[in-house]
């Protein structure tokens, strides 16, 4: 490109670079803007330009009152779907979102002033919509040859993620000074109840609920009593006693279990006579969070609003964090109540000892205490003791609650009860003690087990406990439970890996709808002339086969703008009620036929197996694809089985499908499979594996595409020489009836011949060959090149029978054409000719649609049908 662009002008080498950016800017018509042609630039122009196209950092150049955009790569990227777009457009009409503000940067920088800002918010439209953009802005003044400020150059770095980050640490840090805050406040009593009040009115406050309040649950299990409350004002106090199944099923069930019962709209998430119920103490939003002891529920505590409300993230945990405290502070305090008790009989018992051993006695008892409060209190780490050979001796509530053990189960037994078969085999837990002998701690991440026998991940600690003399009499260990931590961080992970391949597949989509639309267009032109020519009876029978081939290459081009829209997912679809075997039943001929005969096929479907809602069409070419990339994958032959199951997906199950149930449809071989790598491409648009003109590489793109527009997902699955599962998910079908899978599309009968027609396309060619195809026909033809002058011949010729128009024209695209049209003459027959898939949602109904390219067959059938239907 270079060589060629130095042919043409000698004055560009200051914009080499490898980049976009220096082409794009080397190519650019500047004679349309202010800044005239490139050789006309000044040097200080010329200067900035280079500099900044070599800069990594994101640099955008406004020159010129007007502020006239070049910039770099790095831009590029920050600019999305506006680049390249803005490129050589004003400023303040590039971002006319934000046009106040770079005004106000352009009338600084050419004053001479300088801008900078840091983490500054604005809100612009780089796609679909104004999203939010937090940015560090410095702005300066560029001087001309002139030595006067010429222009303005801006720094921009987008600090967006940083920000949210920020934001969402800020909100952690706020929850854990509220949970320390209330550690203090309820650290200061012994008393249960005031200990409850204390959180119940601390917790409503701080997150702004209707009711917060505390429960004690009868011994029947059903039965619970509300002890206090805190509300806010224009709540009523709920303190009283209720039944829990009265509250609905699913909040037995799932406080029962010991998990929490979420509601964000109890009107509508819950059985009618639950709702009730909630709704009879002013609560239709609710958390509630059990405290199970036992395999009892005990009690509860809960949150309240008096309308909907989606729960956050943070309210959630901070009421599990603010539940388990509550409850380790009140057994605290019994404990500390018990001991108090305790104390008072001993110094009773001990008031003829002597005043020294006493005073000792009661030193070592305030501190034994103190101890035990402070390890009894902490919840979030299992604290415990072991004797020299491993025996548990004590244990903490936090131990408790992390492996499920209760004090007299677990206390005299071996702590390689929390280890893996596989690990007391191999001999880690005396390695660990031996570790923590030697050198006095030992400290490792693994997985450990619960009472119930369920893994979590663990950070351990063992340290050696020695007396006075060194001797060894035992080990304090801790453990964390580090599962949420880690689980959180891969889950982050494959966030950001769905969130760029569902980018890259987006960007990749619109690139090839916008092709085929363009190469419809062509085909479009190619395939009408061919058919007109066909028609001349004076070519020679080689000329005529030559002619059949051309119309045959352009029926395979148009097959193949088809399967491009398919994946862009632009295509017309026509969702039906089908039935898998029926379907599949019928095209066992034409699969057996295209497969060959080395090779068999399986069927297998549940009796029960329900519909699915989908194109039958597409459905149909998306199941001949896979079924003929199992052929290929196993050239000696075999066996291909299709099958179907009804199966329920939970949230990120599988990627992009919405929670529900849905039917799996599998077609899998036995052939050579495929690595890692090539799976991960094997739904790109144009890869393949096949050798050269043996497949387009649209196959899966068109299954994909297909899938993911009627709301399903293809997912692969494969081994190298083990073979290859392809998973179509389709939803299933709420229809009453199935439609019949092989009636024929109805036909258009023969226009009446002798119509004014009124064609309207801004491609000079389509519309003459267009206007050729209805003269042939016997019509008469007026043509317009553009919307406007379609509107001014509706006028003058009020004995236009039929519009036909084209729907991307520059001005007045089709669909608004058809407005005005229908404004005029409501009953006017009108047909959208279109390169691409769908039709635009804003044409209304009574409508024929014509997809390009078309043959004269096709347009005679639209004119009929539109002539009938307006009819």
């Amino acid at each position: 490109m270079w060589n060629a662009l130095a042919k043409r002008s000698d004055n560009i080498d200051f914009l080499r670079h490898d980049g976009e950016m220096g082409q794009r800017i080397a190519v650019y018509d500047w004679e349309s803007t202010s800044l005239g042609p490139i050789t006309g630039w000044p040097q200080s122009l010329r200067a900035m330009v280079a500099f900044i196209i070599h800069s990594p950092v994101p640099i955008v150049m406004l020159w010129g009152k007007q502020g006239t955009m070049m910039y770099n790569d790095a831009y590029s990227q920050f600019a999305g779907a506006n680049h390249p777009r803005i490129l050589g457009l004003p400023v303040r009409e590039a971002w006319p979102e934000v046009a106040d503000f770079n005004a106000h940067v352009m009338e600084v920088g050419l004053a001479g002033g300088t801008l900078a800002y840091k983490d500054h918010l604005l809100q612009l439209d780089r796609s679909r919509g104004l999203e939010d953009v937090w940015m560090n802005l410095d702005y300066s003044p560029v001087f001309g040859d002139d030595g006067t400020p010429a222009g303005v150059l801006a720094v921009v770095v987008e600090t967006t993620e940083a920000v949210k980050a920020a934001a969402a640490l800020s909100e952690s840090e706020a929850r854990l000074r509220f949970l320390d805050g209330l550690t203090v406040q309820t650290a200061a009593t012994a008393d249960a109840d005031e200990i409850l009040a204390a959180t119940t009115r601390m917790v409503g406050e701080y997150l702004g609920v209707s009711i917060c309040a505390y429960a004690d649950m009868d011994a029947d299990g059903d039965g619970f009593t509300i002890r206090g409350d805190w509300t806010a004002e224009g709540s009523p106090s709920i303190k009283g006693h209720y039944s829990l199944a009265a509250f609905g099923e699913l909040a037995v069930a799932r406080l029962t279990a010991g998990q929490p019962l979420i509601i964000s709209d109890n009107a509508v998430e819950v059985a009618p006579d639950a709702a009730a119920t909630f709704q009879a103490i002013g609560v239709r939003a609710t958390i509630c969070m059990p405290l199970v002891k036992e395999g009892r529920l005990k009690a509860m505590m809960a949150i309240h609003h008096r309308q909907p409300h989606a729960w956050s993230d943070n309210e959630l945990a901070l009421m599990r964090e603010v539940t388990d405290r509550s409850w380790a502070h009140v057994e605290r305090a019994g404990t500390e109540a018990e001991l108090r008790q305790t104390a008072a009989r001993l110094r009773d018992l001990n008031e003829t000892l002597e005043m020294r051993v006493a005073e000792r006695s009661a030193a070592l008892e305030r501190s034994q205490v103190q101890f035990r409060l402070l390890v009894q209190g902490v919840t979030d780490y299992a604290i415990f003791m072991l004797d020299t050979n491993g025996i548990v001796t004590s244990w903490n509530a936090g131990a408790e609650r992390i492996k499920g053990y209760t004090p007299e189960e677990i206390i005299g037994r071996h702590f390689s009860v929390f280890y893996e078969q596989a690990e007391r085999e191999a001999g880690e837990p005396a390695r660990a003690l031996d570790m923590a002998r030697r050198d006095g701690r030992f400290a490792a991440d693994g997985w450990r087990l619960r009472k119930d026998g369920s893994r979590f991940r663990a950070g351990v600690v063992i340290d050696a406990i020695r007396d006075d003399a060194g001797k060894l009499i035992g080990f304090a260990k801790i453990t964390r439970d580090i599962s949420e931590r880690e689980e959180a961080q891969l889950e982050l992970e494959r966030a950001r890996e769905a969130l760029f391949q569902s980018q890259k597949m987006e960007a990749i989509g619109q690139l090839t709808g916008g092709v085929a639309h363009d190469f419809n267009n062509l085909l479009m032109v190619i395939q009408s002339g061919l058919e007109l020519l066909r028609k001349r009876p004076s070519f020679d029978p080689q000329t005529t086969r030559l002619l059949d081939n051309c119309l045959q290459a352009t029926e395979r081009g148009a097959a193949l703008t088809q399967r491009m829209l398919a994946f862009a997912r632009r295509q017309e679809l026509a969702t039906e009620h089908i039935m898998l075997p029926e379907l599949v039943g019928g095209m066992m001929e034409l699969l057996q036929r295209s497969l060959g005969p080395h090779l068999r096929i399986e069927t297998r479907f549940p009796a029960d197996l329900p519909a699915v809602s989908a194109d039958i069409n597409q459905l149909e070419m998306a199941l001949l694809n896979l079924a003929v990339n199992a052929r290929d994958a196993m050239p000696s032959g075999g066996t291909i089985s299709i099958d179907a199951q009804e199966r329920d997906v939970r949230r990120g199950q599988v990627g992009g499908l919405a929670p529900g149930r849905y039917i799996r449809l599998t077609v899998a071989d036995e052939g050579v499979g495929m690595d890692a790598q090539t799976l991960a491409r094997a739904a790109d648009p144009f890869f393949t594996t096949k050798g050269v003109g043996k497949g387009t590489g649209l196959g899966l793109s068109m299954v994909h595409g297909f899938a993911q527009q009627i709301g399903g997902a293809l997912e692969m699955e494969s081994e190298i020489n083990i073979g290859t599962r392809a998973h179509i998910w389709l939803p299933i079908s709420r229809a009453q009836a199935p439609l019949s899978l092989h009636g024929s599309d109805a036909q258009g009968g023969t226009a009446a011949q002798g119509q004014r027609i009124l064609v309207v396309d801004d491609d000079a060619i389509i519309l003459m060959n267009t206007a050729a195809l209805l003269e042939d026909l016997g019509h008469r033809v007026l043509e317009a090149s553009s919307g406007a002058e379609a509107l001014a011949l509706l006028g003058a010729h009020r004995d236009i029978d039929i519009l036909i128009t084209d729907q991307a024209m520059p001005g007045m695209t089709g669909s608004e054409l058809i407005a005005a049209a229908r404004a005029e003459r409501p009953h006017l027959p009108i047909i959208l000719a279109t390169g691409y898939g769908e039709t635009p949602s804003d044409v209304g109904p009574a409508l024929q649609r014509l997809g390009k390219p078309f043959g004269q067959k096709e347009l005679e059938n639209a004119v009929a049908k539109a002539i009938a239907e307006m009819g």
